[in-house]
């Protein structure tokens, strides 16, 4: 080999080498900025350049390696956005992402059991979004040619099921079971957002809804797949084998119609994803062609675009071919399927889309049409009632005439009764009634036909009617309208019935009446007959004019012949529409009949679900008993077990899961009685007894570690109170898991023994936590507030005393006594600007470590911690007052110098305290912890300038006696010497008694603090020296030295150092 080929071939080595580099540290910027601890969603961009890397590698292995570094255990944050960006690399990334996340398939199952187990809201997520991954990567393995993303044709999804009933079924059900968890997740998330009142706008709120996108997107596919499967399944088996199946696509239908409504009605979702709209009702699987009637829902994604950052370049995709020759042949590729083709061209997503927007300009213009056809039906519809109803007006004005003319008659024929002499006007009158009962006649047939054709027009309109209700139901947009033209086209039909009835009514009342009018005629005439034959011997003229008459007679006689034929024509043209019309109610009461059986047999179903859902709920119910005696039970084996006798625990945290219990109790209670009431509903019963049996058995288990360090008659007490908890919590269990038990199940025997363990633990704990713990966080603040007045109650009285001093001394004692009383105030002023760091830092403390929680609830959860606090700066305020009697007895000369030193050094150790507690929960890096330990330094150096002023004073105001023994002899030197030996032995004597009772005195103060004397330094060590000493346990931050709270704290004695006065000058 040439050496220029293999410097060329060196470079590239090191030029491949730098873009691995490169591309691995952009991975693993993308992968730490998708999944963090922080609320918020996951950006676009850096889904897509992780997806992307998985195109280039062909594969997820760099994905891999730094994702299992994530503490997903931690954070359930964390987790639920690594299952997010999981799902995404998922759907689109590269084909071979599924094996190698496969080999890590058991991980993501043991961080969902994990959160699953934990009563977190992110956790109940993280468990569920764990077992869809599950699932999916499972269904994907198993069906190989279906992709990731579900992208996958009809021709791809008939070859997967093949011709084998057998394996449709099995399919259909893996589909099934697939549409469930991914509405499981949706209706979660939905749910928690209800509870939390969170809005799409908030990034909490995002954080939790940005996975539905690729939720909606699986749904969609997955909802086709079914209804593929369930059409292909009914061409081969029977309807009745397949009616589980079809209850089961019912439900999910109704489930995924809801989320998709209620997603849409979402702003976050409405700029990421455009929803597909399903069907009203469920496709009918019974008929075939039913399935020509669906359509594929397709999901659009609009562009998210989560601004750059400077630090981000783009990505671009590489040649991944796997030879020049395939380069040139374009091969479709998953990657293609789910960002689109490069270089702008149209891919068949596009081509569908086009085609479904003209399909929806069709569907717009053909509804256009049927509702402008629907109008115009409804316009004529209209014109015809008008119509009608000016030919009732019509027919009611000739009824008026009619009468009228009746009257008329009636009036004429009085007319022609006065004067019957006339022959004349008799006859004109004869004449007349007769036209004028030709003109009834005429329009006795008018009113005839007017019925018949009224009948005629009623039967036309119902047959218009049912034409329109079949012509306005072929569109489903506008069924409410034509639904509302329909009610008014029956009720003007019934109206326009109702009055053709009453027409007909009155028509047979009018005939009636003409008929009576008829015979008062013939009486009438028969009247005029007899007049006329009483005045036929009168005049002889009149003959002729009675015969007349009478041929009158005959022919009104056969009038009124006729007219009764045709009434009883009439009559029989009524009675044959009654007919018609109790027929019509026949077939009603009928179809009245059926209606109410299906009613009944609708009702006999319902009455079967509930039973179901009965049953179903006590099954549930004893699931859980069962798990919940599982767990009970394995806390009790952990008593005997020998693994469990090293485990200790505290009272504080015993009484702390005693209470826990007390709660659950009585929330079991309350949620039996609830379910007794309402068996249809046991959820709060199924809740309360999962909290119950968590919280017993932490009870059990903690109530035995902690007798492990308790006196041997607590502990046996204790140990028997647990196994007996135990007991009563499984017979109560065992209680609740048969029906005739369950009323009379009674967890009152639980309570007393838990009540029982409660006042064992509160036997068990310090002396110094009688405080109850809500009251910690007050009394911190009081006791912080007690020693800054303290402080300046001391810094007055210093200064009282300094102006006092000035007025009655002069010379040294003057000088003496300004010399200390400004070593105080020095002290006093730096013990201010300690007090007042100190609680500077607790603020800090308090607000970074409490959360969500409250300030009383953060002193609550660290007891130990406050009560430190407490003790502490008792300690600093007592010290101060005590410092300022002491200074005041030193100037008035009624006190002890030493009496100065040693409150010098208990507040040296006091503040040493204050600042330890300080340190125990504060940032190794704050500065507030800084400047505190800066203040606590410059109180040491104000203490021992206090000290060595105290010392000088002491110096220059005690008298020199000189020591002259010149005049003295042998013996009365060696006698006085002698004198001087007792008085030392005596005062060391003396020294030896105060130092024991100085042990003593700090074992019983430490008793009372509560501090084990196992922990106290041997031999007669400072205080400050325990103020390091933290037991710890159960996660809290443990205490310091105690103080007694109740009591004034006793003197701290010292070893005297004086300085040694030599017998000899």
């Amino acid at each position: 080999m040439s050496l220029s080929t293999r410097v060329k071939t060196r470079r590239t080595e090191a030029s491949l080498g730098a873009e691995r580099e490169h591309f691995d540290k952009q991975q693993l910027s993308s992968i730490s900025k998708a999944i963090n601890s922080t609320e918020t969603p996951v950006k676009e961009k850096h889904a897509r350049r992780i997806i992307l890397g998985t195109h280039r590698e062909k594969g997820a292995f760099t994905f891999w390696s730094y994702a299992l570094g994530f503490p997903l255990a931690s954070s359930s944050i964390l987790s639920w956005k690594f299952c997010h960006v999981l799902h995404k690399v998922l759907r689109d990334g590269h084909r071979n992402v599924l094996q190698d996340c496969m080999r890590h398939n058991s991980s993501i199952v043991e961080i969902g059991q994990l959160w699953g187990n934990l009563h977190d809201r992110y956790g109940q997520l993280v468990a569920i979004y764990a077992k869809l991954l599950n699932t999916k990567m499972r269904f994907h393995a198993k069906h190989t040619e279906i992709p990731a993303n579900l992208e996958a044709t009809d021709e791809v999804l008939e070859r997967v099921a093949g011709t084998d009933v057998n394996n449709v079924f099995q399919l259909t059900v893996e589909v099934f079971d697939y549409m469930d968890v991914e509405l499981k997740l949706a209706e979660t998330v939905l749910r928690q957002l209800n509870s939390s009142i969170a809005i799409s706008s908030l990034t909490s709120g995002q954080c939790r809804l940005s996975p539905l996108v690729q939720v909606i997107q699986d749904c969609s596919q997955l909802y086709h797949f079914m209804v593929k499967l369930l059409f292909k399944l009914h061409a081969c088996l029977p309807a009745d084998t397949l009616q589980g199946h079809r209850d089961r696509f019912r439900d999910q239908f109704q489930s995924l119609k809801s989320f998709f409504n209620r997603a849409r009605e979402m702003h976050y979702f409405k700029r990421l994803i455009q929803i597909p709209k399903l069907p009203d009702s469920p496709p009918n699987f019974l008929h075939a062609a039913a399935l020509a009637k669906h359509v594929k829902p397709v999901v659009v994604i609009g562009d998210d675009d989560d601004g750059d950052d400077d630090d981000d370049d783009v990505e671009t995709l590489i040649d991944i071919s796997d030879s020049p020759q395939q380069a040139s042949v374009p091969q479709p590729d998953m990657f293609d399927q789910a960002f689109g083709p490069p270089n702008g061209a149209f891919d068949d997503r596009d081509l569908q889309i086009e085609t479904l927007k003209r399909d929806m300009e069709q569907l717009r213009a053909e509804l256009e049409r049927v509702k402008a056809e629907a109008q115009r039906y409804i316009t004529q519809l209209k014109s015809q009632i008008n119509s009608l109803e000016a030919e009732l007006e019509e027919q009611r004005a000739q009824k008026q005439r009619a009468l009228l003319e009746n009257e008329q008659l009636r009036m004429a024929m009085e007319v022609a009764r006065r004067r019957n002499a006339e022959h004349e006007n008799l006859q004109s009158t004869f004449i007349e009634a007769d036209q004028r009962s030709q003109a009834t006649e005429q329009r006795y047939n008018k009113l005839k036909e007017k019925h018949t054709e009224l009948v005629a027009s009623h039967a036309e309109l119902l047959r218009k009617s049912a034409d329109t209700v079949r012509m306005l139901s072929a569109t489903q947009q506008t069924q409410e309208e034509v639904e509302r033209t329909k009610l008014q086209l029956s009720f003007e039909v019934d109206r326009i019935r109702q009055e053709a009835d009453l027409k007909l009514e009155e028509q047979k009342f009018e005939m009636e009446k003409l008929k009576r009018e008829l015979l008062e005629k013939v009486a009438e005439i028969t009247r005029i007959n007899a007049t006329l034959q009483s005045t036929e011997q009168s005049s002889a003229q009149m003959n002729g004019s009675m015969t007349a008459l009478q041929a009158e007679k005959e022919r009104l006689m056969r009038s009124v012949s006729e007219k009764e034929a045709e009434l009883s024509s009439v009559r029989q043209t009524a009675q044959l529409q009654q007919s018609t019309v109790l027929h019509e109610r026949d077939k009603s009461s009928k179809e009245l009949s059926d209606l109410q059986a299906k009613l009944k047999e609708k009702d006999r179903q319902e009455e079967l679900l509930k039973q179901k859902l009965l049953d179903e709920q006590f099954a549930m119910l004893q699931g859980t008993v069962a798990e919940a005696e599982n767990i009970l039970q394995d806390a009790v084996a952990k008593l005997d077990d020998p693994l469990h006798i090293r485990c200790t625990s505290s009272p504080d945290y015993l009484i702390s899961r005693a209470e826990a219990t007390l709660s659950s109790i009585d929330k079991m209670k309350k949620g039996q009685a609830d379910y007794v009431k309402n068996m249809n509903d046991a959820g709060g019963l199924l809740r309360s007894l999962t909290q119950f049996s968590h919280c017993a058995a932490d009870t059990i288990i903690n109530g035995s570690a902690t007798a492990h360090m308790a006196p041997t008659d607590h502990a046996d007490r204790l140990t028997e109170n647990c196994r007996g908890c135990a007991t009563q919590a499984l017979q109560y269990l065992k209680e609740l898991k048969s029906k005739g038990t369950l009323q009379r199940a009674d967890p009152a025997s639980i309570k007393i023994i838990v009540h029982k363990i409660l006042s064992l633990g509160q036997e068990l704990r310090p002396k110094s936590l009688d405080v109850r713990q809500e009251e910690l966080g007050d009394l911190v603040d009081k006791e912080m507030a007690a020693t800054s007045a303290a402080i300046e109650e001391a810094v007055r009285r210093i200064a009282e005393m300094m102006n006092q001093a000035r007025k009655d001394t002069s010379g040294i004692k003057l000088e003496v006594n300004e010399r200390i009383l400004k070593s105080c105030t020095s002290l006093m002023e730096a013990i201010r600007m300690l007090i007042i760091t100190s609680t500077d830092l607790q603020k800090e403390i308090v607000e970074g470590g409490r959360g969500a929680a409250s300030i009383k609830e953060f002193y609550a959860r660290n007891s130990r911690w406050t009560e430190g606090l407490i003790s502490a700066a008792k300690a600093v305020g007592w010290g101060a007052t005590e410092m300022v009697d002491s200074a005041d007895k030193v100037v008035l000369h009624t006190g002890k110098y030493e009496e100065l030193i040693v409150c010098s050094h208990e507040i040296a150790a006091s503040t040493a305290q204050l600042v330890a507690a300080s340190k125990v929960k504060a940032n190794r890096h704050s500065k507030k912890l800084t400047m505190l330990q800066q203040a606590s330094r410059h109180v040491n150096e104000m203490a021992a300038n206090v000290v060595a002023s105290t010392r000088t004073g002491q110096d220059n105001m005690e008298e020199k006696d000189p020591m002259d023994f010149s005049g003295m002899s042998l013996i009365k030197l060696k006698k006085e010497e002698m004198e001087s030996q007792v008085k030392v032995l005596e005062l060391e004597s003396y020294l030896e008694n105060e130092r024991l009772r100085l042990g003593e005195l700090r074992k019983q103060h430490y008793t009372l603090a509560g501090v084990p004397l196992d922990q106290l330094s041997e031999g007669n060590d400072e205080p400050s020296s325990l103020v390091s000493m933290f037991p710890k346990g159960n996660g809290e931050a443990s205490s310091l030295v105690y103080k007694p709270a109740l009591m004034k704290k006793p003197a701290l004695a010292q070893k005297p150092s004086m300085r040694q006065k030599s017998p000899f000058r």
